[in-house]
């Protein structure tokens, strides 16, 4: 782990690279995913008259977690993720509107209009204050909602977010869109089960995304692929490259850890520094090894850290009791 600013412009990893990544890459967190009956925590509720889907598993007094998918993601994304945090407290995960199994929103995908959908998902399921730990597009909607509504937000978590650079497409239309365009053929590409089940194809498709894929386990992969090429995914695009929320991030109030990995191509590890300025009550984590989804690819780590972040909020009464005696 490092905590310091990475200048660097990430490189796709070889395939051959992946040899030499050390254990805790691609490692399986506990408790296994695969041992969960998922159709006893997956539901549906209806927003601004449209279908939701999400998972729910796990309780407690705590401020319930709640995950949030990047572009052309699900639920799924966190699948490494909700049992371990379910041990913790009530963790749900959502598929935005436009994704997974949930309905296109009635009107037009915004950022802003997710945030209000997550506003409002909590709202019918009563929860008053919540964790939101939002991945690329969802650091970007979960980072929004504490603009939005504060109150809601007791503590914020973003996984190499969105927001920032993609801002500034113009500035750098080659770099960005090639970019852009590979993030979205690898979800095209890897809607088959070869694209997953054979290493130099799994790696082709999915390299631009994870540092190692040929690392991760076929069945992990594959959940995350074959949920993709949802209706969303062009309009959700457009709202990424039309949003600026750079000004108003100032306005974050609640503690917000950033999580980010150092070998991340969607993404670059700049953003992480800066959401870290701009965002007062925040502090950075850098994984090394690690691309855009540092949740699938080193998921026992990041729990781990996921998990010390929380335990600070339990933490924060009692030491502000000892300061006064």
């Amino acid at each position: 782990m490092a905590r310091t600013f990475f200048p660097s412009t990430a490189r796709p990893a070889s395939i051959r690279a992946a040899r030499h990544a050390d254990d805790g890459y691609g490692a399986t967190a506990q408790p296994d995913w695969r041992e969960t009956d998922w159709r006893e925590h997956l539901h549906e509720l209806e927003i601004a008259g449209r279908r939701v889907n999400y998972v729910d598993m796990g309780s407690g007094d705590e401020p319930p977690l709640i995950f949030v998918h990047g572009l052309g993601g699900a639920w799924q994304n966190w699948l490494e993720n909700i049992p371990r945090l379910a041990q913790e407290r009530r963790t749900l995960a959502l598929d935005l509107p436009g994704f997974g199994r949930s309905e296109m929103p009635r009107a037009d995908i915004s950022i802003s209009g997710y945030g209000r959908c997550v506003e409002a998902f909590c709202e019918q399921l009563g929860l008053e204050r919540v964790v939101l730990v939002g991945n690329s597009m969802g650091g970007f909607v979960a980072a929004e909602t504490a603009i939005q509504f504060p109150q809601l937000v007791e503590r914020l978590v973003l996984v190499s977010a969105a927001g920032l650079s993609i801002t500034n497409l113009m500035r750098r239309p080659a770099v960005t869109w090639g970019r852009v365009a590979a993030a979205a053929g690898s979800y095209g590409a890897a809607n088959s089960h070869a694209a997953v089940t054979r290493p130099v194809i799994r790696h082709l498709s999915l390299g631009f995304v994870m540092r190692h894929p040929t690392r991760l386990r076929t069945d992990l992969c594959w959940e995350q692929v074959h949920a993709s090429g949802t209706p969303g995914f062009r309009d959700a695009l457009e709202a990424l490259l039309d949003y600026d929320f750079r000004d108003r991030l100032g306005e974050i109030s609640c503690p917000t850890l950033i999580i980010w990995g150092k070998e991340d191509m969607m993404v670059p590890v700049r953003d992480a520094d800066e959401f870290e300025r701009l965002i007062p009550s925040s502090r950075k984590i850098l994984m090394e090894d690690t691309g855009h989804v540092p949740m699938l690819e080193r998921p026992v780590e990041f729990n781990d850290y996921l998990i010390n972040f929380l335990a600070e909020a339990r933490d924060a009464p009692r030491s502000e009791t000892e300061a006064t005696v």
